[in-house]
């Protein structure tokens, strides 16, 4: 082979090299990027201290909530409400049913966006069942609870102001790595102001300690 062509394949392999570690780099780069702009509808997450410094306005949003899961995933999944109504900046608590119909322990991860996309980046979850993976038991069926907020700074978005409506969608897949065994991973969600922290003792209990939302 002439020095020429050796370069050539040189350069050749170079630039098939760098294309894929290109390729690779943008997957986690997408994913913040998704994140950070709201882009296809990627919800936003926030602390507790965050969400303690919101301001609740006067206007009102009303939030559906949809649930989907893969064909390869032997669960039923869908929102315990169909939709939720509140003053924007009102943290609320939405609740998911999740029950693995298989007869042996299957681990599931969500995938979720909101409607209209634009919306995305208004959306604050504080607290998700989506940021974990989640195992249930042959059997097993639980109660997966969100805790979430609209941003009022969605009013002040000319292309967000005239929303009235966002829809919240889950698809529950698969996990890559699935798991042999475990209960469900959940944490203690954080009180809610204590008014609607009473209001929401009276219709759920205990609420706050998804620990004890398992229903076997």
């Amino acid at each position: 082979m002439s020095d020429r062509n050796r370069r050539t394949a040189l350069y050749s392999s170079a630039f098939a090299l760098g294309m894929l570690g290109m390729g690779f780099a943008a997957v986690p780069l997408y994913d913040m990027f998704c994140r950070v702009t709201g882009f296809g509808g990627t919800t936003q997450r926030a602390d507790l201290a965050e969400a303690n410094t919101v301001e609740v306005g006067t206007q009102t949003m009303s939030v559906r909530f949809d649930g989907n899961t893969d064909p390869n995933l032997p669960w039923k999944f869908a929102p315990m409400q169909v939709t939720q109504k509140m003053p924007i900046g009102t943290r609320k608590l939405a609740f998911y049913r999740a029950e693995n119909l298989s007869d042996k322990p299957v681990t599931g991860v969500a995938s979720f966006n909101v409607q209209p996309e634009l919306a995305g980046l208004y959306f604050k979850k504080v607290h998700c069942f989506c940021f974990e993976q989640q195992t249930l038991q042959p059997g097993q069926s639980v109660e997966m609870p969100v805790q979430y907020y609209v941003d009022p700074a969605i009013l002040k978005d000319p292309e967000t102001a005239g929303i009235k409506q966002i829809t919240l969608s889950y698809t529950f897949h698969v996990s890559a790595d699935q798991q042999p065994a475990g209960k469900v991973a959940s944490k203690a969600l954080d009180p809610l102001p204590s008014a609607r922290q009473g209001r929401l003792n009276s219709t759920r209990g205990a609420a706050a300690h998804p620990a004890r939302l398992n229903r076997e």
